[in-house]
């Protein structure tokens, strides 16, 4: 198994936490549900935190935007798997896109 697998694997369990979280946010606030919606939002969004704490990279600023990519990508699976929205053709090649900027980010060669 490549070094990056677990690193990708905390990267996209941070996602499904924070799209998880944020939408019982959105669930209370745009569709009317009950408050009770931000009890799990809010813990889903401190282990989407914590999650993002265990990546092995050096500095916040590029752990974020390995993120990013990441997020995007999951936010367009979320989209189709729970939201029950067919992505499109752009949906797919944007998430690609953010996939392949966030390996770039993640996977190459630093120097001092």
């Amino acid at each position: 198994m490549h070094a990056w697998v677990p690193t990708f694997a905390i990267y996209l369990a941070a996602s499904m936490f924070e799209i998880a979280g944020c939408f019982a946010f959105w669930t209370w606030m745009k569709l009317g549900k009950s408050g009770w919606w931000l009890v799990p939002g809010t813990f889903s969004l401190i282990i989407f935190a914590w999650l993002l704490t265990l990546v092995p990279v050096d500095a916040a600023g590029r752990a974020f935007a390995i993120y990013g990519g990441v997020y995007i990508a999951a936010s367009i699976l979320w989209l189709y798997l729970i939201e029950r929205q067919e992505p499109d053709r752009w949906d797919l090649i944007g998430a690609t896109v953010c996939i392949l900027g966030a390996a770039i980010i993640l996977l190459v060669p630093r120097t001092a």
